[in-house]
């Protein structure tokens, strides 16, 4: 097994609150076994260009709270060329790294796959870090529980303006090719309705749902609306509504949009965040590779990266049912 000492760590793709967290449990628990430990600023991009910041434990001193990543992050066309590639190998080659935990989702990792087919001598552990909570072999990614509550602080607040003019809003959130943020927000806000790629609603059927509260003296509903529905954008469906409904005073639409990737992680995220920068660490120090860190059962788990980024990861049917009735 090779002896790791020195490992780089960086944020890809889109950023989400608590990869500040993660970061700093890497950082933390490196120190704690004795390893140097190195940030890579924005991502592969940085990799490429040879960015490293020699971190230390004072680096990460009063970041938990904050969102966003002091790393910064990026999306990398470039890395998912093979001369990419291979200018960021040399470049951890040039500065001695031995491994490196790659915090990010989909796109981090189908990148952290080809790296490692290419260069397996050094291991590549991920960690979850996206807002959509779409990786398979993990009940939560990190930021996904910090998106949902400022969505539903915005529901909460659309909700006054909603009553008190007797008005339908449908309220777009993130999720191009997932639900969970929509679902979770339309339990917890109380929503009159919710729209998700994972499920195929007609207009018609969501017409006849808010008409059945409009006959109980319902004079007002929200909709959450994923963004990567099946029925159209969010101003399509308020507009297809408008036309065959008219119990509602008035129709509104509210896109969240990049609110839900900013903000101060919540105490779950920070938590997860710890358990899962933790556990990158000693993962790489037994020898694994190729693997995401999840969490699953209350328990660390551990997935292949093809496996995470391939399988399907399906909605809760319970949750799904759920939502329904209580829309009702």
């Amino acid at each position: 097994m090779k002896e790791i000492k020195r490992i780089a760590v960086f944020t890809s793709g889109g950023d989400a609150p608590g990869m500040n967290a993660a970061v700093r449990a890497i950082v933390r628990n490196a120190f704690n076994n004795d390893l140097h430990i190195y940030g890579v600023l924005r991502g592969y991009e940085g990799m490429i260009d040879g960015h490293f910041k020699r971190l230390e434990t004072t680096d990460v001193s009063n970041i938990i709270h904050r969102g966003g990543t002091l790393l910064k992050t990026a999306r990398s066309q470039r890395f998912m060329t093979v001369d990419g590639r291979k200018q960021a190998y040399e470049n951890l080659v040039f500065n001695d790294i031995d491994a490196l935990v790659a915090i990010g989702g989909n796109g981090t990792f189908t990148g952290a796959v080809k790296f490692s087919e290419e260069y397996p001598d050094i291991p590549v552990v991920g960690i979850p870090g996206t807002i959509d909570n779409d990786l398979f072999g993990t009940d939560f990614t990190i930021g996904f529980d910090t998106a949902v509550n400022t969505a539903v602080q915005a529901v909460d607040k659309i909700r006054d303006t909603a009553d008190s003019h007797n008005r339908l809003f449908f309220v777009e959130v993130m999720g191009r090719n997932s639900g969970y943020i929509a679902l979770h927000t339309a339990i917890a806000g109380g929503a009159g309705g919710v729209l998700i790629p994972e499920e195929d609603t007609n207009i018609d059927d969501l017409v006849k749902l808010l008409k059945r509260g409009a006959k109980r003296a319902k004079l007002f509903s929200i909709v959450i609306v994923a963004e990567g529905n099946h029925m159209g954008t969010v101003y399509d469906i308020a507009r297809q509504v408008e036309e065959k409904l008219d119990v509602f005073d008035d129709i509104k639409v509210t896109v969240i949009g990049h609110l839900q990737r900013g903000g101060s992680p919540s105490a779950f995220d920070r938590v997860l965040a710890s358990i899962l920068g933790f556990g990158a660490v000693e993962a790489l120090m037994e020898g694994k590779a190729g693997v995401m860190v999840g969490i699953k059962n209350n328990s660390i788990h551990f997935t292949p990266f093809k496996e995470a980024i391939s399988k399907s990861k399906p909605l809760n049917k319970d949750l799904m049912r759920l939502a329904h009735i209580l829309a009702q």
